[in-house]
């Protein structure tokens, strides 16, 4: 069945890893008949979680979709994983959705997933409603969690429920504020039941809050309350609606997804609350000359669809499409707006976790998928070529965690390789790149777990066994005063010999790369060996004397030498002054180089002394802290790449993982006495496995 814009609601499910997110997405389903049977995490035979690796792991590790149809309405679940490794999932989800359900435990107050999430919102300036879930569970503590939000989020926070407790403070059912009916659950059914009376009182108070926010929806509205006229339910709905989609109320529903309780209730605030894809900002893009426009989303307009997410398993790869605007047919002819190529749709579908359906159209402001599309990338938009428009791509967080990945078998670099390809096509939130200097694959993206599935994915899909190593870091090598060294090389054997004889002075250069000049008088060396004299040299400042690093910062000057009339050749001068530098370098007191990298870290205020002192730790050099607009410090410094390798995890379990970073390298310098001998070690015991 094909839904109007109106009738659609796209909602991303929000929240720490283990809130409930995918319990709720199969209450949810379970609850209007889109299962017949409640599945469960632990039990592997849920609907949005059917990767191996997520049932193996009893995890979400992708955002996965969930029609459900309710009261004439299509509601596009998209249940996100709750982990920050994962967070690349849930950018895609944002940037589609048209609000969110932010999912609380019951249990342990606030979470950071929850902070996160909030802000997620903030920053898109999505719709929300928040959902305390697990509150049927022993622990469970409703009017805690509650109040934690209010004191996090503010007076907005607005509750549209008032759960029934027994006396160990367990949830055993749960009031409708606005329609003020009470009901409870048995055998996955809902019964109304009569308000307790020691409920009453509260469900008035509540009520008047609701009211008193609907009434600084509109002027009008406003007038009527001072005047004491009552609102009708259709003005209290659509008041809500409206102070919900202007962001100045966020509900607060409360349940459980295990039996069901509160389920139908968030159903309800979804429909009857939350904007359909046409009430929301209009979205930006470019257009063929750069310029940004605004591109209204209406059925009526011509056809345009956002690519979100990419999927590629045994039986092809599927698009994840939203369709922005008017209506996209199979076979229908569009243009890629990245490439500027036009592109032939294939096969359409309606996804259900890991089931498609094939349908004939996709109609504007819903979710689907196209089947096939091979040169189409997450975040391409698909067009009519009479409004070719670029929209707004994917914010991806930066890699910030690195590890080299090597086959457990030798020679299957490739097979490697072209698993890690495929896999980047889904998520983009890694990159890898065969580093020349290192003779590494380094693969870079947002923490271990991230990597951990990358190895587990690679074998199961690609068959191929690889193991994770710490990345090596590209030191460099200097000398630090002049020596003038004789490099001889003379071989005598039947017939003509070799002899190539040469004086080098050696000593630190201005500029980066090998400065190589030449003083020679009388001609004591020919001028046609000098090119082979530089091509020795050029080969030799690859591998340092001190560990084997590229050398920088040498000038190189010819200055004398001697020849043979027949035994001279290109390769004997190329022989001599490599053996010159062999001899020569030592003597130059020779200096490691290290990677300094510039980090700027946020992290909120109360932080601040661990993560000094642990920069210190990392003989990190703090350069200034400025605050942000959203109450965190901002830390700039200077660290040394040698020690930041575990940096993201580290900073993870430091700050309970309210804390970001991005770092980039900014020059090299020289390494600290103790950091040298430690890197030569290390080297010389690479070279010895080797």
């Amino acid at each position: 069945m094909s839904y109007s814009a109106q009738n659609i609601r796209n909602v991303c499910l929000l929240g720490h890893g283990g809130n409930g997110k995918t319990s709720l997405a199969e209450s949810m389903l379970y609850s209007t008949g889109g299962t017949d049977r409640l599945g469960k995490v632990p039990d592997g035979n849920t609907v949005c979680d059917f990767d191996p690796e997520e049932i193996r792991r009893q995890i979400s590790l992708s955002t996965a979709v969930a029609p459900i149809e309710y009261k004439g309405c299509k509601i596009n679940i998209l249940d996100t994983p709750g982990y920050f490794d994962f967070s690349g999932e849930v950018m895609e989800a944002l940037r589609v959705a048209d609000s969110a359900v932010i999912v609380c435990s019951a249990k342990g107050g606030m979470s950071v997933g929850a902070e996160k999430a909030w802000k997620y919102c903030e920053a898109r300036k999505l719709p929300r409603i928040l959902y305390i879930s697990k509150t049927d569970e022993e622990n469970s503590d409703y009017n805690s969690a509650f109040e934690t939000l209010r004191d996090r989020f503010g007076k907005n926070v607005a509750p549209v429920v008032a759960p029934i407790w027994d006396e160990n403070k367990k949830v055993i059912g749960i009031i409708d504020v606005l329609n003020k009916r009470a009901y409870d659950i048995e055998g996955g059914k809902r019964h109304e039941i009569p308000i307790p009376d020691n409920k009453k009182d509260v469900v008035e108070e509540l009520y008047t809050a609701l009211v008193e926010s609907v009434a600084e929806t509109s002027e009008e509205l406003m007038e009527r309350y001072f005047n004491g006229e009552e609102f009708t339910y259709a003005e209290m709905i659509q008041g809500l609606h409206t102070g919900v989609k202007e962001l100045s109320i966020f509900p607060v529903v409360c349940g459980s997804a295990l039996s069901g309780l509160g389920t139908q209730m968030l159903l309800d605030n979804i429909v009857n609350l939350l904007p359909n894809p046409l009430e929301g900002p209009a979205e930006m893009g470019e257009d063929d000359h750069g310029e940004m426009v605004e591109f209204a989303v209406s059925p009526g307009a011509v056809p345009a669809a956002f690519v979100w997410k990419t999927v590629s398993d045994q039986y092809g790869k599927y698009s994840y499409v939203k369709v922005v605007s008017g209506t996209i047919e199979a076979d229908m002819p569009m243009v890629n707006a990245r490439t500027g190529n036009p592109e032939k749709l294939g096969r359409l579908y309606l996804i259900k976790g890991k089931k498609t359906e094939e349908v004939k159209k996709l109609s504007c402001g819903d979710i689907g998928a196209i089947g096939k599309m091979d040169k189409v990338k997450t975040g391409d938009t698909l067009c009519d070529a009479r409004n070719v428009v670029k929209l707004e791509g994917i914010g991806f967080p930066e890699p910030c965690y690195s590890v080299a990945i090597l086959p457990k078998t030798k020679g299957q670099e490739d097979k490697i390789a072209s698993g890690l390809t495929r896999l980047n096509e889904e998520d983009q939130t890694f990159n890898w790149v065969n580093n020349a200097e290192t003779h590494q694959m380094v693969v870079s993206g947002t923490g271990d777990m991230q990597m951990d599935v990358i190895l587990s994915r690679l074998k199961s899909r690609f068959g191929v066994d690889a193991e994770l190593t710490e990345p090596r870091v590209p030191y460099r090598e200097k000398i630090r005063k002049k020596v003038e060294v004789q490099g001889r090389h003379k071989k005598q054997t039947g017939g003509h010999g070799q002899f190539g004889d040469v004086w080098m002075r050696f000593e630190p250069g201005e500029q980066e790369e090998l400065e190589f000049c030449e003083e020679v008088v009388g001609g004591s060396v020919p001028k046609n060996y000098f090119p082979a004299v530089e091509k020795g040299l050029r080969e030799a400042v690859t591998k340092g004397v001190l560990a084997g690093y590229p050398v920088v910062n040498l000038k190189a000057t010819l200055f004398d030498g001697s020849y043979h009339p027949v035994d001279s050749s290109e390769m004997a001068f190329k022989t001599a002054v490599q053996i010159a530098y062999k001899t020569g370098m030592p003597q130059a007191s020779p200096v490691l180089l290290e990677p300094i990298g510039e980090l700027k870290v946020t992290i909120p205020d109360n932080y601040m002394g661990d993560i000094i002192g642990d920069l210190n730790k990392r003989r990190g050099r703090v350069m200034g802290m400025n605050p942000d607009h959203e109450g965190n410090q901002i830390v700039e410094a200077e660290v040394p790449m040698a020690e930041m390798t575990r940096y993201a995890i580290d900073l993870r379990s430091m700050t309970q993982g309210r804390g970001s970073f991005v770092f980039h390298f900014v020059r090299y310098e020289e390494a600290p006495p103790a950091a040298q001998e430690k890197a030569i070690a290390e080297a010389k015991a690479m070279a010895g496995e080797e």
